[in-house]
C-alpha cells in the first residue's frame, strides 16, 4: 500500500469525504484527489496536518508500519467511550493484575 492509499484509508475510516478532509486541513478538494491517487505528494507541513486529522504517526502514513509500542499504547485507549469511571478503574486493576501475573512468570 502507498501513501496515497494509506490516506484514503485513514480518511475512510475517520468517516470524512475528500472535501470534509480538504476543508480541514486547508487545501483544496483536488488537491486531496491528487494526493490520494499518487499524483502529487503532500509537503511536510501538509502531511502533519494530515497525521494530525487522521490521529495517524507520520511513520504511519510515510511507510505503513505501527511501531509496536503505539499499537500497545493504544490498545487501552480504544474504544473507552461510554464506560464509566468505576469501569475504567476496573480494566487498569486488571491490566495491572496482568502484568504482574506476567512478571512472576518470568521469574519462575
Amino acid at each position: 500500500m502507498d501513501l496515497g492509499e494509506r490516506l484514503k484509508l485513514c480518511r475512510e475510516k475517520k468517516g470524512l469525504s475528500q472535501k470534509e478532509a480538504a476543508e480541514k486541513i486547508g487545501v483544496k478538494n483536488n488537491t486531496l484527489s491528487n494526493y490520494e491517487s499518487g499524483e502529487r505528494r503532500p509537503d511536510y507541513e501538509t502531511l502533519v496536518r494530515l497525521a494530525d486529522l487522521y490521529e495517524v504517526s507520520l511513520d504511519y502514513l510515510l511507510t505503513g508500519k505501527i511501531r509496536k509500542e503505539e499499537q500497545n499504547k493504544n490498545l487501552f485507549f480504544f474504544d473507552m467511550e461510554g464506560l464509566s469511571e468505576q469501569e475504567i478503574e476496573e480494566i487498569k486493576k486488571h491490566i495491572e493484575f496482568i502484568k504482574w501475573k506476567a512478571k512472576q512468570e518470568r521469574r519462575n
